[in-house]
């Protein structure tokens, strides 16, 4: 006996508020009231088809569950060195950062898609708003501001693509970094004058999953690794101690590989040469790359062996070499 699928694809005559905006159109049908969960699913994302018997249960024996968020699997981890990076540090994410929030019940993001949502939880939070490029993350920091708990359920992996250009991966990574920010521009007042959670869940989405993981990580990085220390081979009165320049980036290395324990290096075939240059890469590659070299010549430090090797890793992203 055949199984009835009742599937509707539609399509909007305009792109207003983008994917937040096709969010809240679709809840606006009728039929959406006689539902009690909404699942999500990117258009490159490939449910197993036992997807929902293994997520709806854990919203209907808890009321006081919100989300059911599944782990992301890739398909095309291999194809070049920049989606091999690309899982390597996805996978971290879910290990380090999901599975440990959902672990202590603690807030975790919404990754927008291979997720289910109690709707009710999603009215009681006003819905989907477009006022950000992060409408998931938008939706799970006012839920989880109700008193609303989420759950990471690590064996549920749902297949999705990784961007294999190295433009499309910095259009990502932009989206995905500044996002967050306005969003927390946006929310921080909302979230102090809350009055349905305890002082340490605000000061937790405040300072550790905004403001520091969101904000301060992604400026420390690139300005200390990219622009100071490089920089500071031309003061050589300026000591940076080793813990910054040597153990810090190499146990966070360490820390992001060992949650995919597969080896990085394998073949794969290459485009053109020069197909792709990224001018960005390639001043900054340069502007490192003149660092070390004077550190080389005129400098009593080794440190123009670590500048030599984050100047190869920008030059090589310039060249596009590590994408398709």
């Amino acid at each position: 006996m055949g199984i009835k699928r009742h599937i509707k694809y539609e399509r909007r005559d305009n792109r207003n508020g983008y994917k937040a905006g096709a969010l809240k159109h679709g809840m606006r049908h009728s039929y959406v009231k006689q539902c009690k969960y909404l699942v999500i699913f990117d258009a490159d994302f490939q449910p197993e088809p036992d997807y929902l018997q293994r997520t709806i249960p854990f919203l209907i024996h808890n009321p006081e569950l919100a989300l059911v968020q599944a782990r992301w699997k890739f398909v095309n981890a291999n194809t070049c060195l920049l989606t091999r990076m690309q899982e390597m540090s996805l996978n971290y994410h879910f290990m380090a950062e999901q599975q440990s929030g959902s672990t202590r019940h603690a807030f975790f993001g919404f990754n927008g898609t291979a997720g289910v949502w109690r709707i009710a939880a999603m009215e009681e939070a006003g819905g989907w708003k477009d006022r950000t490029t992060v409408e998931d993350t938008d939706l799970a920091v006012r839920v989880g501001l109700l008193g609303w708990k989420f759950v990471f359920i690590n064996d549920v992996e749902v297949k999705s693509e990784l961007p294999s250009q190295f433009k499309a991966f910095r259009f990502q990574q932009h989206r995905w970094s500044c996002g967050p920010a306005n969003l927390f521009r946006k929310m921080t007042m909302e979230i102090i004058h809350n009055q349905r959670v305890k002082i340490w869940k605000k000061f937790y989405v405040i300072y550790s999953f905004f403001f520091l993981r969101k904000i301060i990580i992604h400026f420390f990085t690139f300005f200390f690794y990219c622009v100071i220390l490089p920089r500071s081979v031309f003061l050589p009165e300026v000591k940076i101690p080793n813990w910054a320049t040597i153990y810090v980036p190499s146990i966070a290395t360490l820390l992001s590989a060992i949650a995919t324990p597969r080896l990085v290096l394998f073949l794969t075939t290459t485009t053109s040469f020069f197909c792709q240059v990224n001018l960005k890469e390639m001043v900054m590659g340069t502007y490192i790359l003149c660092c070390a070299c004077y550190d080389l010549f005129f400098g009593n430090t080794f440190l123009y062996l670590y500048l030599l090797m984050q100047a190869a890793a920008f030059l090589i992203s310039g060249v596009g070499f590590v994408g398709t």
